[in-house]
């Protein structure tokens, strides 16, 4: 590291401190550093240099270094896009992943930080290049691909570039248009509408028309007539023609070469971890990406020629030249690379030094900064934060597995736990304005006979399906149990044995001998948490080895309780045993025991007195979360990774997986397969024992199977969640086309509802319909606030929405109805034909287009004459409806933070979990907004604006990495 500081280009000072994106642009072969409002420009004649920094396991930071190559990038900038990438990996101490991206083929990661998409702009900032941007607006056609991340290819402003395919976008100075192709994808007819969204903000200050154009529909769709005028009018239009960008590289069982003085050398036999030598460099060729492996001892010198071995081995090869190069160093390996090995034994080593680097950031980053890092001594007491529980009343009921059926567990006994027994749970309750939600889950006891396990699977499918699928469906394992389960028993206990006759039977066939807790007999009961969310209580081994001076205890001896606790043992341990004795013995009479001071006849139940070690807990690693896409190639389970995920990547045509590393969601959408639906714990399953070998996952991992419009807190909890999206009904393009008029609403239902139908969706008249309905009765969300000037660009929902429904009328609207007309609305609710308009279309009626549009025509005019208030002029009313907009959550988090604190404002050394002089009276949970903006700014390398617009369980993980959760 010292060498690379000596000889560090100065764009690359300071880099890797922050959490994000950060971008440079090679200019006369040197890194030049974008601002952020230039971050997803991409000049076809430029090359780039993007770092990306996250948050890791154990507060260290990682690191993907993507260096991206334009089309028309010249060979010698592309060379130096290359080695400033390697010295700027020196700097971050040379454990980057490293990846290269060209033009029109970049991975999905790197597209993920640019969302909804990346600009291919035309030019470059070398000579002989466009001029970046020229101040005339020049109408643009693209092509859109991809269901999660778009890849927008602006291609020639011809009615030959349409297809039957694909999605494409006409960007004008007046309108954008969208074309869907008959055969297109609907989930890339969703995302396209991001995408015009993102073009209408960015170049249209958001005041442009937008229409729908349905390939096949001429008759039907306005808007359609003035589409094909700006072609050269209508004419028969051809399938994809497949090109050299289009190519679709297949992905190959993984060969692995040695490097050896740029020489390649195969290895033979089956690929396992141990065949990788931390003094060496090999290639791990994959098809269509080109893996290079490099060992932690490997000398610089080896480490190029490796990188120019995977070159050439692209050539020699004959490969398409846009197959993909990964660099990944020893200990930093990604998830793709580890799946092309049979075998990867995971290390502890990397895990914990990566621990220690981090936390050796964070503090000397403080004291740089000038801020006190007193009080972080290892024994300081934190805060626990809850974590998110089933909110509400609620009932719950639990069930015994008995052979072929479930036995009611009596109300008195609810919360007792024996590990040979499995029990099927089910929490009935009310959150908000919802109706019956549930809670429904299987607790495995380690000891319980097989036959019990999968019976109590069965049995708790069949209670699935009886309540309409609505259940949030878990498998619970002993050892395992998540918060939210623990969270419903008060107090939750795990006994020895079992009572089940399933338990019975497998002691009896292996001769064992049952050790079932009788109320009668010898047993140790630990006490070691009180908290709601972790108040299990559990059966030791009755010797005095098990105990801890940490802990609290009940030692039963026939009709005798001793209640033991030891000298580091809180209060809290002593009131909650106490209950605990209350449950196992109703009306006992409690003998207290306190460490150093125990009786002889304490002693002689646990076999005579013995030493015993503290016990500590193992500490968890805090890991991200991560999001897969499920899909099966010949019977296979593969599954894909969603970067950056958001709440919109919940596609309701999918099967998707959250994998927390303490939980495992498999969260199935409504428009799902019934029969796919049925196998997703058999899919969960399949992650986890891949993940097993992989990320050293516990096969004992919560599964929970969560469905579409039933996710519970303790799921949307890792999203920036929005209940109106959630509520919204209909396939992918419908969701998005209703969102994106302000109103969800229900489309007609389309009797083809695979992804390529041309009927699937609803029409534009619909949507408008629905849209103006919305503008006309404003949802309870949107607020009114007094009318005031606003920024050029803001739009009323209303006006866009009548303006939709004015160009899908067109044709048929009365003569004389002036644009000044159209704008002029009340803002009081009216009567609502216009959904009755809809409902008529839902219905399924058969009607004809004359009809619909007169209809239509009639409902809009009743709409126009019923709102206008006669002492008002349109440029009031205008001014009126600007002023509405809806508060987002990032302001929502900050009113209610600045609500709570008001004036108060301390230094990072009186609010962090270890401060040895804390403020007073603070809201612990929200210990972060006590600093000042510019401190704020200092610890968390953000606004608090910033900090708060992103998921809560990101914001806990930044939290912690600084001690302020």
């Amino acid at each position: 590291m010292a060498n690379s500081s000596k000889n560090l280009d100065p764009a690359f000072q300071g880099v890797g401190q922050r959490l994000g994106t950060e971008i440079w642009r090679i200019e006369n072969f040197q890194p030049v550093s974008l601002p952020k409002s230039d971050h997803g420009k991409f000049y076809s004649g430029d090359s780039y240099i993007v770092l990306q920094t996250t948050a890791g396991k154990g507060g260290a930071h990682l690191y993907d270094i993507h260096f991206w190559i334009g089309k028309d990038t010249s060979q010698d900038e592309a060379g130096t896009a290359a080695i400033k990438t390697v010295e700027l990996d020196a700097v971050l101490g040379g454990r980057a992943v490293q990846h290269r991206e060209l033009q029109g083929h970049e991975s999905d990661k790197f597209l993920s930080y640019f969302r909804p998409c990346i600009i291919p702009l035309e030019g470059g900032v070398v000579s002989g290049f466009k001029t970046p941007e020229e101040e005339t607006f020049e109408t643009r056609l693209y092509v859109c691909r991809g269901k999660r991340v778009v890849r927008l290819k602006q291609v020639p402003f011809a009615r030959t570039s349409l297809n039957h395919d694909d999605v494409f976008i006409l960007d004008t100075e007046k309108k954008i248009y969208q074309f869907n192709g008959a055969n297109s994808n609907i989930q890339e007819r969703a995302k396209a509408l991001e995408v015009i969204q993102f073009l209408k903000d960015k170049y249209h200050e958001g005041t442009c028309d937008v229409a729908i154009i349905d390939d096949g529909r001429l008759a039907a769709e306005s808007g359609s007539g003035e589409f094909w005028v700006l072609f050269g009018g209508f004419a028969p239009i051809g399938k994809r023609v497949v090109g050299d960008d289009d190519v679709t590289l297949e992905t190959t069982p993984g060969k692995l070469y040695s490097i050896n003085d740029g020489q390649l050398k195969l290895e033979e036999g089956t690929l396992s971890k141990a065949m990788l030598e931390n003094n060496k460099c090999y290639l791990l060729d994959c098809g269509a990406e080109i893996f290079v492996w490099v060992g932690r001892v490997t000398q610089v010198e080896d480490r190029k020629a490796a990188s120019k071995s995977a070159e050439e081995f692209i050539i020699n090869e004959n490969r398409p030249k846009v197959t993909r190069i990964t660099r990944v160093i020893q200990g930093f390996e990604t998830r793709t690379f580890k799946s092309n090995f049979e075998s990867w034994p995971l290390g502890s080593a990397t895990g914990t030094s990566g621990g220690e680097e981090g936390r050796g950031k964070v503090a000397a980053l403080l004291k740089q900064q000038g801020v006190g890092v007193k009080g972080m001594s290892k024994g300081s007491p934190a805060n626990e934060e809850v974590p998110p529980l089933i909110e509400g009343t609620g009932k719950t009921e639990v069930w015994l597995i008995s052979g072929s059926a479930k036995t009611p567990v009596p109300q008195e006994e609810i919360g007792k736990f024996y590990s040979g027994d499995c029990y099927i749970v089910l929490h009935t309750y009310h959150s908000g304005e919802k109706k019956d939600e549930y809670f429904l889950s299987c607790w495995i006891g380690k000891n319980s006979a097989k036959d019990d396990q999968l019976m109590a699977t069965k049995l708790a499918s069949s209670m699935c399906n009886s309540l309409k699928g609505k259940p949030v469906q878990g498998r619970i394992v002993q050892g395992r149990e998540p918060p939210q389960f623990i969270a419903l028993f008060q107090p939750m206990v795990v006994l020895k044995g079992g009572i089940s006759p399933g338990y019975k039977k497998l002691i009896a066939d292996k001769n064992l001998n049952d050790d079932t807790y009788v109320s009668d007999g010898i047993a140790l009961i630990r006490i070691s948490k009180t908290s709601v969310h972790n108040n299990k209580v559990i059966q030791v081994d009755a010797v005095a080895t098990s105990l801890s001076s940490t802990d609290s205890f009940l030692l039963q001896s026939g009709n005798s309780m001793f209640l033991w606790h030891g000298n580091a043992s809180t209060f809290e341990q002593q009131q909650w045993a106490a209950k605990v004795a209350e449950f196992l013995k109703p009306g006992v009479v409690l003998k207290h025991a306190k460490e150093g001071t125990e009786s002889s006849a304490f002693w002689f139940a646990l076999g005579g007195k013995q030493s015993y070690s503290p016990k500590k807990d193992a500490q968890e690693i805090v890991r991200d979360p991560h999001l897969y896409v499920c899909s099966f190639n010949k019977g296979k389970l593969e599954v894909t990774e969603v970067y950056n995920f958001s709440q919109d990547d919940l596609l309701t045509e999918d099967i998707l997986i959250l994998d927390t590393h303490e939980e495992i969601f498999v969260w199935v959408g409504q428009s799902v397969d019934s029969k796919e639906k049925q196998n997703a714990f058999d899919i969960g399953q399949k992650y986890i024992d891949l993940a097993i070998t992989l990320e050293g996952l516990s096969p004992d991992v919560p599964l929970y199977k969560v469905t579409e419009g039933n996710e519970p807190c303790f799921f949307t909890a890792y999203f920036s969640w929005d209940g109106t999206k959630a509520a919204v009904q209909g396939n992918s393009f419908e969701k998005k086309v209703a969102m994106l008029f302000g109103s969800a609403f229900h489309a007609p239902e389309s009797g083809d509802k695979s992804n390529n139908s041309n009927h699937s969706g609803p029409t534009q008249r619909a949507s408008a319909l629905a849209a103006l309905s919305s503008a006309f009765n404003p949802s309870s969300k949107t607020k009114t606030s007094a009318p005031k000037p606003v920024r050029s660009g803001q739009s009323s929902q209303r006006a866009a929405a009548v303006a939709a429904l004015s160009t899908v009328l067109t044709a048929e609207q009365k003569r004389g109805m002036s644009e000044t007309t159209t704008k002029r609305f009340s803002r009081s609710p009216s009567p609502d034909p216009v959904v009755d308009g809809m409902k008529s279309e839902e219905s399924g009626e058969p009607k004809s287009e004359e009809t619909e549009n007169r209809k239509s025509v009639e409902v809009m005019d009743t709409k126009l004459e019923d709102s206008v208030d006669p002492h008002e002029t349109s440029e009031e009313v205008v001014e009126d409806r600007r002023s509405i907009s809806e508060t987002s959550e990032a302001d929502s988090e900050l009113q209610h933070t600045d609500a709570i604190i008001g004036e108060q404002i301390f230094s990072y050394e009186q609010v962090n979990t270890k401060s040895s002089n804390p403020a007073k009276g603070i809201d612990f949970k929200k210990r972060e907004a006590y600093l000042s903006d510019e401190e704020f700014h200092t610890i968390l390398g953000m606004t608090k604006e910033e900090f708060y617009r992103q998921p809560k369980w990101k914001r806990d993980m930044q939290k912690k990495k600084v001690d302020l959760f």
